[in-house]
């Protein structure tokens, strides 16, 4: 009924709507701006407008890029990350263009999945003028700052996008002082441009002696992350990444340039800590807290049985159980579930199921020590073992870092693309973790079938619970203040093979995440790595913050000049036929 809701309130809100067009514009209709539209724009952003090819025609014959020496480098590339956040169009999943150009001769290849013009923005004006052309033009607006998107928002068909990649630039404060505010923030604080990446802003907060809150992979873009509400290691013990944030420089859909913080525009402020991407603005630069430099200690750790044992996961409820209890010691965690696993690389040859990972945890106090860390984590694999005797393996190695980014710079990820793939996930608290065992035990195992991995970050906890965002507030996902874990599901399939792709998305969302939805029902799921088709995306990704958010998104874009799904305040149109029309 929700969704219902919301669309019959954006209808109320759109007023009359007869004169306007009902779907975007579109290539080869009159709707679409002339050559000389788009000549204009070019000339008034210097020349900075791009009509790229898609990056995969290098490998077709039929294409006017064609290039068999460019082919092998882009077939390449085309697997890894860094490699498409480096491309004005291309992302990390083959299946947000819709496999229609990839870099092998015996697919098809066309442009349709892609943007058709892009600005390749490097101030605050570029951006204004996109965004005030896809207004005014009533053609379809994406932004991508690395393409690292697991929804696919970044990327659309017959659209014009904003690529923010070389918008770049650090600086670096004692004390910050937010525009119209009469009073600093103490601490340290980071300006970031809108391109800015996490390897390179953890490697120069590191060069200060500080540490951020960051996302897991190096090519995670500031934008994205922040406005999805952003964990990582290190939000454990100080909070999500849209916690750490005092200001952020944004452009409006009415293309407007604003400042905005807890003293001025702090509605828009407190929408894009958390309310999603692509939605509210188009951020060119933020502001976030950093913290001094601590040592860290990091466990690498294996718990394996033979496959298709009951006391594999009696075991795996057990120490899923005392994660509520490792949180509040420091410590936070990157470990997956893994029954039936198999993985030369790590050495297991033969089928186990295992528990595999990492645990870290910084030395803010004298008592967090590595020996601290090894204790802990052997006290628990025992006793969740204790009952299986001689039936259980386990490893644990712990090594000492000096700080956050000595580790980080080598472990950071995942840097690998080029797949079809979606993403599923849940938000576990501590009830559920602390409570039923049975069902607990029981709710993973229907979630993480033999050989698929389901991960248990251990990215909540009392970090995320008592942080204190700039305002009073912001518009994270509330089930992330009661959240331990942070679990994810992947289902993948070849390109072209539709009858697996909708098998492996049902097994995913009906399934699988299902499985945790009942298992925890009063919980919610990350925004940023989420299935691109939740059942009541509305609740699941922002809860009670919702109402709040779409009369924003109304106030601040009610043309929808930025649309996505599943993003705040879509409900009125729909795709049809990969053209965006109204409802």
């Amino acid at each position: 009924m929700l969704p219902y809701l919301y669309q019959f309130l954006g209808f109320v809100s759109l007023g009359s709507s007869a004169s306007q067009p009902k779907c975007k514009a579109i290539p080869g209709t009159s709707s679409w701006p002339s050559d000389a539209q788009w000549a204009h724009l070019n000339t008034s952003l210097s020349g900075q407008l791009l009509r790229p090819s898609p990056p995969g025609a290098v490998c077709h014959p039929t294409q006017p890029t064609f290039d068999p020496l460019a082919c092998v480098a882009v077939g390449t590339g085309w697997l890894t990350s860094k490699w498409h956040t480096e491309n004005p169009v291309s992302t990390l999943g083959n299946n947000w263009n819709n496999d229609t150009c990839l870099p092998i001769p015996t697919f098809p290849c066309t442009g349709k999945g892609y943007p058709v013009y892009v600005v390749n923005a490097t101030t605050a004006e570029d951006v204004k003028k996109g965004v005030d052309f896809a207004r005014e033009n009533n053609v379809r607006l994406v932004v991508k700052g690395t393409g690292h998107d697991y929804l696919g928002r970044s990327v659309a068909p017959s659209s014009l996008s904003i690529w923010t990649h070389y918008m770049r630039g650090l600086s670096f404060h004692d004390g910050f002082k937010p525009e119209g505010c009469k009073k600093s923030i103490e601490g340290n604080a980071i300006t970031a441009a809108a391109g800015t990446q996490m390897l390179e802003l953890d490697e120069q907060a590191h060069l200060r002696n500080l540490t951020i809150v960051s996302g897991g992979a190096g090519t995670v873009g500031v934008g994205g992350y922040l406005t999805g509400g952003g964990h990582g290691a290190l939000s454990s013990t100080y909070g999500m990444a849209a916690d750490q944030v005092l200001e952020m420089k944004v452009v409006t859909p009415g293309g407007d340039i604003q400042t905005i913080n807890e003293c001025q525009n702090r509605d828009l402020f407190w929408a894009m800590r958390g309310g999603g991407g692509s939605t509210f603005g188009v951020i060119t630069s933020v502001t976030i807290r950093a913290f001094p430099s601590t040592e860290i200690h990091i466990a690498t750790f294996l718990l394996s049985t033979g496959p298709g044992t009951d006391g594999f996961w009696d075991a795996m409820a057990n120490i899923l159980s005392q994660y509520p209890t490792l949180g509040e010691q420091g410590l936070s965690g990157y470990a997956y579930l893994a029954p039936n696993f198999l993985n030369p690389d790590w050495n297991i040859t033969n089928p186990v199921d295992g528990f595999a990972g990492t645990f870290l945890l910084p030395a803010l106090s004298s008592s967090n020590t590595s020996a601290s860390l090894e204790r802990v984590l052997k006290t628990l694999f025992a006793d969740a073992t204790a009952a299986y005797p001689g039936q259980f393996f386990s490893s644990v190695s712990v090594k000492s870092f000096p700080d956050f980014w000595a580790w980080y710079k080598d472990s950071n990820g995942p840097l690998d693309a080029g797949q079809n793939q979606v993403l599923g996930s849940w938000l576990v608290d501590g009830e559920t973790l602390t409570g039923n065992l049975t069902v607990l035990k029981e709710g993973y195992r229907a979630a993480t079938p033999p050989g698929h991995l389901t991960s248990v970050f251990l990215v909540g906890g009392k970090g995320v619970r008592d942080a204190k965002p700039r305002g009073g507030g912001n518009s994270v996902n509330p089930a992330w203040r009661k959240a331990y874990i942070h679990s994810i599901i992947g289902a993948s399939w070849n390109p072209f093979d539709i009858a697996e792709e909708k098998k492996q998305k049902a097994l995913l969302t009906d399934v699988y995440v299902e499985a945790l939805r009942k298992m925890t029902p009063n919980s919610g799921a990350y925004v940023n790595e989420a299935y691109p088709d939740e059942p009541g995306f509305q609740h699941s990704f922002w809860g009670e913050n919702y109402k709040h958010l779409f009369a924003i998104k109304r106030k601040v874009d009610p043309k929808d000049v930025l649309w996505c799904h599943p993003c705040v305040g879509n409900e009125r149109w729909e795709l049809v036929d990969g053209v965006l029309c109204k409802k």
